[in-house]
């Protein structure tokens, strides 16, 4: 005879952990702050607000690495919230499947959009 200490887990739905959890607020937090560090630089410039003075914020090699490390953080933080909602309410497999797929492919094109315009600046 078979004792049963305890119920057998069930794994469903996207639950990671702390790992993921902690992903998605360390992103957020540095997200926030380098948003708060651009409103300053726009706040505290001098003249008109306008394509020279948005290039002139994102020209010097720091703020293109800076600003690299924030579209990582970005994707990271997007790629884990939906894959959480795709796990979660997405029951057909197929459906699920294609859609990690699609965000997968939608979040790379954006990332290399996004730094082939950092680094044209």
């Amino acid at each position: 005879m078979s004792v049963n200490y305890g119920s057998k887990r069930i794994v469903v739905g996207a639950h990671y952990g702390l790992r993921d959890w902690l992903g998605q607020r360390v992103t957020a937090a540095l997200m926030a702050l380098f948003t708060a560090l651009i409103l300053a630089r726009i706040i505290f410039s001098k003249g008109p607000l306008g394509y020279e003075q948005w290039a002139g914020i994102f020209s010097p090699q720091w703020m293109k690495a800076l600003t690299f490390a924030i579209i990582i953080a970005l994707l990271y933080h997007v790629w884990v919230g939906m894959r959480d909602i795709w796990m979660d309410y997405i029951k057909p497999v197929w459906l699920r499947l294609s859609l990690h797929v699609f965000t997968l492919v939608w979040l790379t094109g954006c990332a290399g959009w996004s730094i082939q315009v950092l680094w044209r600046l």
